[in-house]
């Protein structure tokens, strides 16, 4: 069975982006030295994001592939037809990830967050977090975790800095 993991960074208050949904803050914050999203990347079987980190990806790939080698599904009610680069879901989150857990060899790789993480952390199915803290204040934007009925207690594995970024990687307590 595969682990689910989230991968990804958020500014030092929360945010995975500003309010009109830009990664720009993200880039412009120096990350040198060490990087682990290679090591990660290599772990992954497939990528699963919702619409709007898809729509907002593809835009920073300017017309490259959405992950070349993984498969990658996208949650989506507005979207009718499959991607070039995905498949287009329309179940439930914590339904389609746990089919999937029972499918995959590889990890799943959490993209974004907000309503998709809620309700894969309020259904159990995190298995471990790499979150990379960036050294800005943003005040406003998409949040990491939407306030919900949840409460887990998870394990400390690791902390990595690159340069500016201070990684956390965190396992599920069972």
């Amino acid at each position: 069975m595969a682990k689910v993991a989230f991968y990804g960074a958020i500014s030092l208050d929360g945010f995975l982006a500003d309010q009109a949904d830009s990664l720009q803050w993200l880039f412009e914050t120096s990350q040198g030295g060490v990087e682990t999203y290679s090591a990660f990347y290599e772990k992954i079987g497939s990528a699963v994001m919702g619409r709007i980190s898809y729509q907002e990806t593809k835009k920073i790939l300017a017309g490259e592939p959405l992950n070349p080698g993984k498969q990658n599904y996208v949650f989506s009610n507005t979207l009718m037809d499959d991607l070039p680069d995905a498949i287009v879901v329309k179940q439930e989150p914590a339904a389609f990830i746990s089919q999937l857990k029972a499918q995959e060899e590889k990890m799943i790789w959490i993209v974004g967050g907000g309503g998709l993480v809620t309700e894969l952390v309020q259904a159990d199915l995190i298995d471990e977090w790499w979150i990379q803290i960036t050294p800005i204040l943003l005040g406003k934007g998409k949040r990491l975790f939407e306030e919900a009925d949840y409460q887990q207690r998870l394990k400390l594995v690791d902390t990595t800095i690159m340069g500016e970024f201070v990684e956390l990687h965190y396992r599920r307590e069972k």
